[in-house]
């Protein structure tokens, strides 16, 4: 995998968000912090555990220390989340341009959630990271759903298609 590579699973997942972020601002308070149950909870704890991880593994892969996990309820507003997904994803960006694609297939040593040491490609880790967020962003899509709004498709196919400026369905 290239550094190109990368850089576009993350472009995609920032259009993506941005895709929700425009139907997400038009929901109510009550509706931004309402629970379904199951490993989401609400769209906001979905929203900051997206960001915590994407802020864990940038960190781990050598981007700034995100400190202390991420708590849903440190995030009052949906403008609040995307204050900080900004500025994480100027951090992500950067990185992302700083890397040459020999620096990929280097290994990242790091230290998981439970104080083991573990060790994988970079590119490995920044590809989680990436396709992470596409998961939550389903769950979210669904929560969405079930409130009776739509994101429209943010499937990888209608960002390309999009990007370049053609009909893909």
């Amino acid at each position: 995998m290239a550094v190109k590579d990368l850089e576009t699973l993350y472009d995609y997942g920032y259009w993506a968000n941005g895709k929700l972020f425009s139907v997400i601002s038009q929901l109510t308070d009550e509706e931004f912090t309402c629970e379904f149950g199951g490993p989401g909870k609400s769209i906001r704890s979905t929203l900051v555990h997206i960001l915590n991880a994407e802020w864990g593994w940038l960190a781990r892969s050598g981007g700034p220390e995100r400190g202390p996990r991420l708590n849903p309820d440190d995030f009052p507003s949906l403008d609040s989340i995307k204050e900080v997904w900004s500025e994480i994803e100027s951090h992500a960006r950067s990185f992302l341009s700083s890397l040459k694609d020999e620096d990929v297939d280097l290994r990242l040593e790091y230290t998981n959630d439970a104080g083991e040491s573990r060790s994988l490609p970079l590119g490995a880790v920044m590809r989680h990271a990436a396709n992470h967020g596409v998961h939550h962003r389903g769950q979210i899509t669904q929560m969405l759903r079930l409130m009776g709004r739509s994101s429209g498709n943010i499937d990888m196919l209608f960002y390309e298609g999009e990007k370049r400026g053609v009909p893909v369905w």
